[in-house]
């Protein structure tokens, strides 16, 4: 670096014919600059200068070494122009990594909404089940669902993730709905098999303060959360779905939630990021972006008061039943 001012400060000093307007020209004190280039000429064993007392003349090497370093130096100031440029203009390579499983139901509307409030910014999105390094990886921005990132990263949190068991209105007219966990393994159910181990997940249930894990046998079996949503709204049987795709559907009717007071929360939807300063702006501008539309998004989850309506109904149905005022 020390190389690269000192030649910079002698090409201002050929350029202008004076080491006190170079000085002036790169903010330094003449002292500094006359200093800089006689270091520069010890260091190459010639003399770029002629000096007299009223004028600065370049040498028969320091013609060589200006025609030589001007178009690099010509480069390099493009280069870091370019860089700055970043942390002022909304630009640029953009890569995003994020799972398959919310990826597209949640995450790609506000990834088109971006890119078209934006389109200098090209964004590479990569959607895959595993954790992602973003320094191995080179990704800009991450998000995954669960527990939150490991440390080395910054994260923070979205949304939260419901695991509701759901099944369509037709499947509970012609099959009943389970009044408890038990009942579960004599109906119909979805299987959801994880695409980064292979194996089948199990279904949890909240049981007082514990959590409950259940193995039960899949009728139909998937690795896509998306399918297996599809696979419930059909009617093929019952399913235990993540909020972010049951919510919508729940709240239209398609989608009755059941055994609500079971409902657990996996965890959170998270956005994470290796560094949060000297960002460029498009990194920093998608992060607040998400945050802005994601945080506490009621669209990805139920509240209390609906979980409440939600067993209060089914309450009022099952004691309907009983008295025959209900098919």
């Amino acid at each position: 670096m020390n190389e690269i001012r000192a030649i910079t400060i002698f090409v201002r000093a050929a350029t202008l014919g004076s080491l006190r307007r170079a000085a002036v020209d790169q903010g330094i004190s003449p002292q500094a600059a006359s200093h800089a280039v006689m270091q520069l000429e010890k260091e190459l064993g010639v003399r770029l200068f002629h000096r007299t007392t009223r004028k600065l003349t370049l040498t028969e090497e320091g013609e060589r070494l200006i025609g030589s370093v001007q178009p690099a130096l010509a480069v390099l100031s493009s280069a870091l122009h370019d860089v700055r440029r970043s942390k002022e203009e909304v630009g640029g390579i953009l890569r995003v990594s994020a799972p398959r499983a919310f990826g597209l139901p949640v995450l790609w509307p506000y990834f088109e909404e971006f890119q078209r409030l934006y389109p200098d910014v090209q964004l590479e999105v990569q959607f895959d089940d595993h954790f992602t390094d973003l320094v191995t990886e080179r990704a800009d921005v991450g998000f995954r669902g669960g527990p939150p990132p490991s440390a080395g990263s910054i994260a923070r949190r979205l949304v939260p993730i419901q695991l509701i068991v759901c099944a369509s209105p037709d499947y509970i007219e012609r099959h009943g709905a389970p009044r408890n966990i038990d009942e579960l393994a004599a109906h119909r159910c979805t299987g959801y098999r994880r695409a980064n181990t292979g194996k089948l997940a199990q279904w949890q249930f909240q049981v007082g303060d514990e959590i409950v894990y259940r193995d039960l046998p899949a009728a139909l079996c998937v690795n896509d959360t998306e399918l297996e949503t599809q696979a419930v709204l059909s009617g093929l049987g019952i399913g235990q779905l993540g909020s972010f795709n049951a919510t919508p559907h729940i709240r239209s009717g398609r989608l009755v939630p059941l055994l609500t007071e079971h409902i657990t929360e996996y965890g959170w939807v998270y956005v994470y990021y290796a560094h949060r300063t000297e960002q460029p702006l498009r990194v920093k501008t998608f992060i607040a972006f998400m945050i802005e539309r994601m945080a506490d998004n009621r669209n990805f989850f139920l509240d209390p008061a609906e979980l409440a309506a939600a067993r209060a109904s089914r309450t009022a149905r099952a004691r309907g039943k009983k008295r025959g005022l209900v098919k």
